[in-house]
């Protein structure tokens, strides 16, 4: 049996490397910002994209085609990668065609008549505040506002199906639609030759209603539109309503524009960040808590490993020796294996999953590979890095299991390869059936889902036994000091010291150190902003790791000099906690921030957000765990106990 087994992982490793070399291949990602640019000359054809329809108002995506906009003849899906289904992106052709460098005015893209259905569509679409979004050579559309003259220019995603208003005199509000768009290509030409990069993308839309005289034909004259006669679209243009029976005509100006900005640089304006102020405020702050800490940290430290080990010190008074046996009493408890320790292991190892993920996302990020460019990027990269840190959460979890004397390490592989993932999976499931049913193209597809189960049941979870096998064969972890055999009684405790009480506490400065990034990052999910500055995120994630470690030793410590040695659970609670502190923010979030009303989007957002702080919980949990495992060996193996 035993020879068998290094053919089977073999086998195994094999079968891995091809669903891989399947999964990228039908992924199409992973192009770095910078090595893909498109030269374009004179009168090559421009083909616009259209993306979902979104809004912040009800987080639910639609493809663009649910409602009944223009469409060309036959409309094509581009290829889409995990992350991009994931989030809800449809990207599809559509009938806006531009020539490089040949300006256009006043084209027809089509003309329809509203029944109530469609009427209906639309006002419901304008209502809810949707935006419409275009990608033109992966740059997306944006549209430039000033609101004074001081300001700078904002850039909005998109533009919106359309606007609410009321005409003079009247006091009922109607909808009205943006059927009038007029386009700005910017480029950068290149010095040597004809060739031309485009650099950006921008849109102002205008509703209006469009006249023409005679019966409709393919090459009717718009009176209100007219590039014979130089005649634009302004915004002092009687508004096109929605209504049944209306007609719509859509058209569309394009116009190219010189640019300097140069090809590797024309992300600039959809990355800049004006507040970057707040982030080195956040950060002062953060340090500040980590000074602090470190701090008491040290003095700890000085105050019970010096002394110990000088033991020629003799000097020390009654008080303080008295203080100092507390934590030297409980030697021969404190190593013993928890309650639930099956469970403790599980966790541990889940949390070194996810801060193995968490840290190689981080460095990518940092080095340029996940680009905003790359739409999808961020999500498949965490997806397929969360499978591959499988290995090390069976190791990290048989490794304590077997410390813990136990001895069936298949069944703590197995519960850490499905309790996590299982939980996640089970809210999504059901997120996912309730965005099935608003029929929002943001419902993850069957195929999708398929290949998420194949990615955990076919990669994830024979890691895990594979991280196990390896973690359990290693040498048991020894105890710097004996347990005895008999329990010692744990005295009563100040309040302060209360199990509730000293967990909920310890979560507070992890949050505190997070809590002003965190904003920008809900911001950049729920508000679909660009959210790229990953060097300070990658700060405040050091902050956190050093925060959550310091926090838990110096609690820790407090807990075994009042004699209270039941530490294992507590370590991992106390940093834990942060995440209850979270998902609180992020309820503060909603009510402060969002405008979203529909009972469905709500759901959403807490269940995306109760994912978000279990994950968080694991993640920090362990951290703290770590901490004091490292802090309570140093200290009992410089001990010399009689």
């Amino acid at each position: 049996m035993e020879v068998a087994r290094p053919q089977l992982i073999h086998r195994w490793i094999s079968v891995s490397v091809v669903l891989i070399g399947l999964f990228f291949a039908t992924a199409h990602c992973f192009y770095l910002p910078g090595v893909a640019p498109q030269d374009f000359v004179k009168g090559d054809e421009l083909k616009v994209k259209v993306n979902k329809l979104t809004s912040t108002k009800t987080q639910l995506p639609y493809s663009f085609y649910s409602i009944p906009y223009c469409a060309p003849k036959t409309i094509v899906d581009s290829a889409e990668n995990l992350g991009e289904v994931l989030r809800g992106d449809r990207i599809e052709n559509s009938p806006y065609v531009f020539h490089m460098r040949e300006p256009q005015m006043c084209n027809i893209v089509c003309r329809i008549v509203l029944n109530a259905k469609t009427a209906k569509e639309f006002k419901e679409k304008i209502d809810d505040e949707y935006r419409v979004n275009m990608i033109l050579d992966n740059l997306p559309l944006v549209q430039p506002i000033k609101r004074t003259e001081q300001d700078p220019i904002v850039y909005q995603h998109g533009f919106y199906v359309g606007l609410k208003g009321l005409y003079a005199g009247s006091k009922e509000e109607k909808q009205f639609i943006n059927n009038h768009l007029s386009f700005t290509v910017k480029y950068h030409k290149d010095a040597q030759s004809d060739a031309a990069r485009i650099v950006g993308f921008e849109v102002r839309p205008f509703s209006v209603k469009h006249d023409y005289d005679g019966g409709w034909n393919d090459n009717v004259r718009l009176s209100t539109c007219d590039p014979h006669a130089k005649r634009t679209v302004t915004s002092a243009d009687p508004p096109q309503e929605v209504d049944d029976k209306k007609e719509i005509i859509f058209t569309y100006d394009v116009e190219f524009q010189e640019s300097d900005v140069k090809w590797a640089s024309r992300w600039d304006t959809y990355l800049l960040m004006a507040d970057d102020q707040i982030h080195w405020f956040s950060i002062v702050n953060s340090l500040m808590i980590v000074l602090f800490l470190s701090g008491m940290v040290a003095m700890i430290m000085l105050r019970t490993l010096y002394r110990d080990i000088s033991k020629y010190n003799q000097l020390e008074t009654q008080e303080e020796a008295q203080e100092e046996t507390g934590w030297k009493l409980v030697h021969g408890d404190v190593f013993r294996p928890p309650t639930n320790s099956d469970m403790l292991c599980v966790y541990v190892g889940t949390g070194v999953q996810f801060f193995g993920m968490t840290l190689v996302t981080m460095i990518f990020a940092l080095l340029g590979f996940l680009s905003p460019s790359n739409r999808g990027g961020l999500m498949t990269a965490m997806l397929l890095l969360w499978v591959f840190m499988g290995i090390f959460a069976g190791y990290a979890s048989t490794r304590l299991y077997k410390m813990f004397k136990g001895t069936e390490w298949k069944r703590i592989a197995l519960r850490t390869s499905f309790m996590f993932p299982g939980i996640v999976f089970v809210i999504f499931f059901v997120l996912n059936a309730l965005i099935w049913g608003e029929k929002s193209s943001g419902a993850v597809p069957f195929g999708t889902m398929f290949a998420l189960v194949v990615l955990w049941f076919g990669i994830s979870v024979p890691l895990v036994f594979v991280g196990g096998y390896v973690g359990f064969k290693k040498p048991a972890i020894e105890d710097p000091v004996k347990t005895n055999k008999i329990p010692r009684q744990i005295p009563e405790q100040a309040w302060y010291m209360n199990p509730v009480f000293s967990v909920l506490i310890g979560g507070i400065l992890p949050f505190g150190a997070v809590f002003i990034e965190l904003f920008f990052i809900l911001t950049s999910i729920w508000l679909h902003q660009f959210y790229y500055i990953f060097g300070f995120l990658f700060l405040v994630f050091v902050i956190l790791i050093v925060t959550c470690a310091e926090i838990t030793i110096v609690l820790c410590y407090f807990q075994l000099c009042s004699e209270d040695y039941l530490w294992w659970w507590r370590s991992y609670l106390t940093s834990g906690s942060s995440a209850l502190y979270l998902f609180l923010y992020a309820a503060f979030y909603f009510f402060t921030k969002l405008e979203i009303t529909k009972p469905v989007s709500g759901i959403l957002y807490f269940g995306y957000m109760l994912i978000a702080s279990y994950a968080f919980f694991v993640l920090t949990g362990t951290i703290g765990f770590y901490a004091c495992f490292w802090f309570t060996r140093l200290i009992y193996s410089s001990v010399k106990i009689d």
